[in-house]
């Protein structure tokens, strides 16, 4: 017996796969999404995406009839899987590498970081392969001309909807739109993905700062115990918020102009 799942991120295209699959006629059994926790107490999403969900959970549930499961990595004792609590977690490790024993995780590196595989991937691994016997049909929100990606579905168990009825990007995005089902990331100064997020840019980490200073403060703790740079460049949460600094203060420029050399006190002056 097949069931027939979408894998929800709330982002135009897979939001863009409801109405595909409605014209389509296709099945659609379950919508799930792997929610990422920074704390057990705080959301790895920003407010206003936390507050569309919401809504988009409520248009969802009386359009389709469908309530959106919202899944994530659980631990052995029970309790849900954090960022938090990967990064302080301290793993067996062989002689030699990167760290020493006794050293915990800290900040993902960009290669192989884990936080993508733990926290995103492997819940919804786990939905999609059930104990129980039958296929699971996953509808991934891929448009169809986003060629490349779509080589990476087998058509059989990994299916786009928006391919199949040859949605492109623009078109998802004016769906969404029209049923009010247009993520604020879109409409907004507002970053999609976790705010946490190492692979984000400056003007996102500058926002953060700006808005959430509770976040920020967060992000600071974590980097001062981290054995990991915070940015793929070496660059500490400290070297931005004295760049952020001195940025407010008008001694550095915002722009294209600024160079790290002119940031006293960070950790590189490149």
């Amino acid at each position: 017996m097949k069931k027939f799942v979408l894998s929800l991120s709330y982002g135009k295209d897979s939001l863009a796969c409801l109405g595909a699959i409605e014209k389509l006629g296709w099945p659609l059994d379950h919508i799930v999404h792997a929610e990422v926790w920074a704390t057990d107490c705080i959301s790895a999403d920003l407010p206003p995406m936390v507050e569309f969900k919401k809504k988009a959970d409520a248009i969802i549930k009386e359009r389709y009839g469908i309530e959106v499961e919202h899944i994530c990595t659980m631990r052995s004792d029970g309790t849900r899987q954090t960022y938090e609590k990967i990064f302080y977690h301290i793993p067996k490790r062989k002689s030699g590498g990167n760290f020493k024993d006794g050293s915990f995780a800290g900040f993902p590196y960009t290669k192989g970081a884990w936080c993508n595989d733990r926290l995103k991937t492997n819940p919804l691994d786990a939905f999609s392969r059930p104990p129980q016997t039958g296929t699971v049909v996953q509808y991934v929100g891929i448009a169809a001309d986003e060629q490349e990606r779509l080589k990476r579905l087998d058509g059989i168990t990994r299916i786009s909807p928006l391919a199949a009825i040859g949605w492109t990007e623009a078109e998802a995005r004016r769906w969404c739109a029209e049923n009010n089902l247009l993520s604020p990331i879109y409409t907004s100064a507002t970053r999609g993905g976790c705010w946490f997020c190492h692979n984000q840019g400056v003007d996102q980490l500058r926002l953060l700062r700006k808005n959430y200073p509770d976040l920020w403060a967060l992000l600071m703790k974590w980097d001062l115990d981290s054995p990991v740079p915070f940015h793929p460049n070496g660059r500490t949460v400290h070297d931005f918020d004295r760049r952020f600094q001195m940025e407010d203060a008008g001694q550095v420029p915002s722009d294209r102009r600024f160079r790290w050399g002119m940031v006293s006190g960070s950790s590189r002056k490149d």
